[in-house]
């Protein structure tokens, strides 16, 4: 690997929890030892890691779940639309800003949506998603379930050092550059006299505890229809923001049909848009047809993969194909462009008709894959006062290309990094994963079910193995392990860098069910761990 982070697997023959933040896992674990199941862990785990490991996750982001009930899977989009007075108009007349920090053709366009401020605050689906989980499959008291997360928040913890070290990022080169009345609390919630809290140093947050009481005693709607709602409008109405009572009180989740593609005889399972998991089953259905792939072709899969994520993911009410996309015909035809050197495509033409990961399992067989984030960072650096959290900026994942499935408008989900997956095997369940990460997420989730499947490792080792992630073009960036595959691929005409630090490669969680119980694993570029009974 070049990092020296390689760990042993987890197994536990009853349940287990994998998260990026061991007080998170913890508090997952504590819930299943009471008797809670797989669904009331990962919602402990979930809220935990709002307080935890504010950087990648808040109240104020969105959430996604596949759940396993033991029979079958059932997929949960709990993100949220735009304001409705959001409009493509506003955002050019307001200023949009440079795209370079973006992966493939978002990256390509020039111009994209602002990330910090009021523009790119989409109403935040995370209160909802804990909710509508909790009320169909959870078994213990809704409120029990934050008690782990409000004692973090009121008494406080000693910061875990890739969180602190992500913080400090974000209060010195990205908070000290936002000016204007809406960042002003960010300073005093997220800072300690302007600082970011040091690895090690205990941090406390009341104003997020006050918040999670609020939720959890009124099952959410607080959130959306009272206090809560209230200070977030207010804060809008006083600082240039669009979101309004009217948008917070018509939110809801949606419950879809999870898609998926074969893989070797497994299923590999992800949500459908609005979110970018199209991006990893088109490369693995595409890979699918090789007896043996190499780097170079994975390379050119995932970029296949995100070609058509970016031409055709939008808001789902928008339509779009989607079973298209995975039509094997059309997988042929897109595997047919590859060549033996780097290529740059564009989108096909189908037949038409900074974020948290956290897996659970229990002793009746149910499994939960979840994600939550707040997206770039601290999200838009807008925290209502009084409340503690930081609002999402996932608005930056629309486009202002007008005519595009994805471009800004009022009332719309956006273009969604954030995705969970599952594995099965002959309608069998292997179990969740997923990897956290903007535009890695696909590319992390393609090479672990690669490591999985055609490496036969078990979760740990398929997380520990050196990764690779393409950004746009022909740029690639390669772990340290990766160095023996440069020379190669440079001669084939990709822009390969290699790595110092793991920063751009994600951060992933496994568990594989075994018939002795469970084996899980846990990002070894990360703070976390897994931890089972």
């Amino acid at each position: 690997m070049g990092y020296d982070i390689q760990r042993s697997s987890v197994f536990a023959p009853r349940g287990v929890v994998a998260t990026s933040q061991g007080l998170a896992a913890g508090a997952g674990l504590a819930v299943l030892r009471r008797g809670g199941n797989a669904i009331d862990a990962a919602i402990a785990t979930a809220v935990a890691l709002t307080v935890v490991q504010p950087g990648s996750n808040d109240i104020g982001g969105d959430l996604f779940a596949l759940v396993w009930d033991g029979e079958r899977l059932h997929g949960l989009n709990a993100s949220g639309r735009s304001p409705a007075l959001l409009t493509r108009d506003l955002v050019l007349d307001r200023g949009a800003s440079a795209s370079d920090g973006l992966g493939g053709d978002q990256g390509e366009a020039g111009v994209a949506m602002p990330a910090r401020g009021w523009l790119p605050v989409t109403v935040p689906g995370v209160p909802g998603g804990w909710r509508d989980l909790h009320a169909r499959f959870g078994s213990l008291p809704f409120a029990e379930l934050f008690a782990d997360a409000i004692a973090y928040a009121e008494h406080g913890y000693p910061v875990s050092p890739r969180v602190a070290a992500g913080w400090r990022v974000a209060a010195e080169r990205v908070f000290r550059g936002l000016d204007g009345p809406e960042f002003a609390e960010w300073g005093r919630v997220f800072t300690v006299g302007g600082r970011a809290p040091r690895a090690g140093e205990r941090w406390r947050n009341r104003d997020a505890a006050n918040t999670l009481r609020l939720i959890a005693g009124t099952n959410g709607d607080d959130f959306y229809r009272g206090a809560i709602a209230d200070a977030i409008v207010t804060h809008a109405e006083r600082t240039g923001g669009l979101l309004r009572a009217a948008d917070l009180a018509a939110h809801e989740s949606l419950w879809v049909e999870p898609i998926s593609v074969s893989y070797r005889g497994h299923e590999v399972w992800e949500l459908p848009p609005n979110g970018q998991g199209i991006a990893a089953l088109i490369a693995l259905g595409v890979l699918d047809g090789y007896e043996e792939s190499s780097l170079h072709e994975r390379i050119e899969a995932i970029k296949l993969g995100f070609a058509d994520a970016h031409a055709f993911v939008g808001d789902p009410a928008a339509g779009g194909p989607v079973r298209e996309l995975l039509d094997p015909a059309y997988l042929a035809g897109r595997r047919a462009l590859i060549g033996g050197t780097a290529g740059r495509y564009g989108a096909g033409e189908p037949a038409r008709g900074g974020t948290v990961y956290l897996c659970t399992a229990d002793p009746a067989g149910r499994m939960v894959s979840l994600i939550q984030s707040n997206y770039m960072g601290f999200g838009s650096y807008v925290v209502p006062p009084g409340t503690g959290f930081g609002l999402q900026d996932r608005g930056a994942g629309f486009v202002l290309a007008d005519g595009h499935p994805n471009v800004v408008g009022p009332g719309k989900r956006p273009f969604h990094t954030i995705i969970p997956a599952f594995l099965t095997r002959g309608g069998e369940p292997v179990g969740p994963f997923g990897v956290m990460g903007g535009h890695m997420q696909p590319q992390g989730h393609v090479q672990v079910v690669l490591s999985t499947v055609d490496g036969r490792l078990d979760p740990q080792a398929a997380l520990d193995r050196p990764r690779w992630y393409w950004h746009r073009g022909l740029d690639v960036l390669v772990e340290p392990g990766l160095a023996g595959e440069v020379d190669g691929l440079r001669r084939r005409g990709h822009a390969v860098s290699v790595a110092a630090e793991p920063d751009a490669f994600g951060m992933g969680q496994a568990i594989w069910r075994t018939p002795a119980g469970y084996v899980a694993g846990s990002e070894p570029r990360a703070d976390g761990s897994a931890m089972g009974y």
